[in-house]
């Protein structure tokens, strides 16, 4: 069985049936006391306090998602068990990257010392020690940053079931300034953090999406439907597949926000709204989630713009992604040569359940080889944002490739199907997706605009192939192409000059509305069909 699952076992186990006492398993403090000469002896207040409110406090706080608090003795010493369960799986502090010899400023792994004082601690019989602990850290009831300058907020609660599979939900939070802005920093304040357990960003046109809702009356929609083909075809000085692609970071329980270095600052379009994918999961109470966004606004435009290159790009939109059912060593690759002199400020990957690995490698001109991100066990749960301790230089000439395995086989215990499906590009999160996201700025300013030309060129083309792809499974629509085909006059049978979602046949209204459906409504009116029509035709006759 996988690690990381039996380790999830555990612990439901531990800090949910035995929530008060972690000695379940068989505590060390159980029987007689173990007798350790004083030279050799490993305290709480000398040696464990300090490792515990450095990696762990952050998250097992009141009000924070941790599921119970480690801020004393006490609280240590009554979860040691599960203390011990998760150090050694190294399941806890979360970390996925493996060292490549990258470092990077928000590393939260404990160092194989740390580990070895914990586990010695717990086999010494949890002592206390002489003296006082290390006094707590103090978290502020307010905003870590201070008064932000912004705060967005859901429009109205979603509802978290006690009970159930995680949910993958997003919500649009309107923000809509009339101008650009760079944003320095944010921070998530969910109003029933236990069942959130980590939240992405991305920036997304306001008209579209504001009024999208689902049938069953939640505020929000599934997934990641927000990525509508629709959005990548839409135009304006950023086009929507560039601002899809301009991830604005994430939360994950226990961070700390922090402002980019410098005067960095991340692009946010007038106009825009920032689109907030949450992962829910349910606690065994029922809770209502409306989470609360600050944002922390540059007084001035950065010196140099941030530029995000996804490899593949859009997620892996037009990468061609179709896992057979039983494959476990399905493979997409992606390259580009840096056409600039950049420097790299942060990466993060995404993918879904059955992606195993994830890397990026730079091969620079000279031969020199740097792995920028290898993760080895992917995990939907932990998806993080990276950034580096220092910049790293590359220069123009270097080669950035990625590998992403995933693993559709009836072994992989984090496959949502059993027995195993076929697994496609797709919006929910029972369909896959997949690419490394890096974050640069040119070296020299004036040559970014030479980037971002080649960047957007990889997104369009992206969007093209996902065209090319869904026009492929429309040909019993009259044999058609996605851009030619007659839809109202074929399938309006109520002749209103609209073509309503239940009059598509339903293996093909994903493919039709992704692309046609501009204002999320499940209506297909005419004017909607003819732009779709030539956005596409144009965006086809590209070279």
């Amino acid at each position: 069985m996988n690690l990381r699952k039996t380790v999830r076992q555990l612990l439901a186990v531990l800090t949910c049936c035995f929530p008060m006492c972690s000695g379940a398993l068989g505590s060390p403090n159980d029987g007689d006391p173990i007798t350790v000469p004083p030279e050799d002896r490993v305290t709480f207040n000398k040696d464990v306090a300090p490792i515990i409110y450095e990696h762990c406090a952050s998250c097992h706080h009141a009000g924070q998602a941790g599921p119970f608090e480690l801020m004393n003795y006490k609280d240590v010493q009554r979860h040691s068990e599960t203390i011990r369960v998760v150090v050694e799986s190294k399941y806890m502090p979360p970390w996925k990257p493996v060292d490549t010899g990258i470092q990077f400023s928000n590393h939260r792994q404990l160092l194989p010392e740390q580990s070895a004082t914990l586990l010695k601690w717990i086999e010494q019989g949890c002592i206390e020690g002489d003296g006082n602990a290390p006094k707590p850290p103090a978290f502020p009831d307010g905003w870590s940053l201070g008064k932000p300058d912004l705060v967005v907020k859901m429009d109205r609660a979603f509802s978290v079931p006690a009970g159930g599979p995680d949910l993958y939900r997003s919500f649009v939070l309107p923000v809509n300034l009339p101008e650009d802005k760079w944003i320095k920093a944010m921070e998530l304040r969910p109003t029933a953090r236990n069942v959130v357990h980590h939240a992405l960003f991305f920036v997304a046109d306001s008209s579209s999406l504001r009024n999208r809702v689902e049938k069953d009356g939640q505020p929000g929609f599934r997934g990641m439907n927000f990525m509508r083909g629709s959005e990548f075809l839409s135009g304006g000085a950023v086009g929507g597949a560039d601002r899809l692609s301009r991830g604005l970071g994430g939360y994950v329980p226990g961070a700390v926000p922090n402002l980019l270095p410098g005067d960095l600052a991340r692009f946010l379009p007038k106009g825009s709204d920032i689109v907030m994918q949450t992962h829910f999961h349910p606690s065994g109470k029922a809770e209502k989630e409306q989470a609360e966004l600050a944002i922390y606004f540059a007084d001035v435009a950065p010196s140099h713009m941030l530029v995000p290159i996804q490899l593949p790009p859009l997620f892996g939109a037009g990468a061609g992604i179709d896992v057979p059912a039983g494959e476990a060593n399905y493979i997409v690759t992606d390259d580009l040569t840096l056409p600039i002199d950049v420097r790299g400020i942060e990466i993060g990957g995404h993918a879904h359940y059955i992606c195993k690995k994830i890397r990026l490698d730079a091969t620079l001109p000279n031969g020199q080889s740097l792995c920028l991100l290898k993760i080895d066990d992917w995990d939907l749960d932990w998806q993080d944002q990276y950034l580096f301790r220092t910049p790293i230089d590359l220069p123009k000439g270097t080669k950035l490739s990625t590998t992403i395995v995933y693993d559709n086989s009836k072994d992989n215990p984090e496959n949502p199907f059993s027995p195993p499906q076929r697994i496609a590009w797709g919006r929910e999160s029972t369909d896959e997706m997949g690419s490394v996201t890096l974050l640069v700025v040119a070296k020299d300013e004036s040559q970014r605009e030479e980037l971002e030309r080649l960047v957007s060129q990889r997104n369009r083309k992206a969007i093209a192939g996902r065209i090319r792809n869904q026009s492929s499974g429309l040909s019993a629509l009259g044999g058609g192409k996605l851009e030619q085909l007659g839809l109202l006059r074929m399938l309006d049978r109520n002749s209103d000059k609209k073509l309503q979602l239940s009059e598509v046949p339903e293996r093909f209204r994903d493919r039709l509305f992704e692309f046609f459906d501009n204002n999320g409504d499940d209506v297909l009116e005419e004017s909607e069909i003819q732009n779709g029509r030539q956005a596409i035709q144009k965006l086809l006759d590209e070279k």
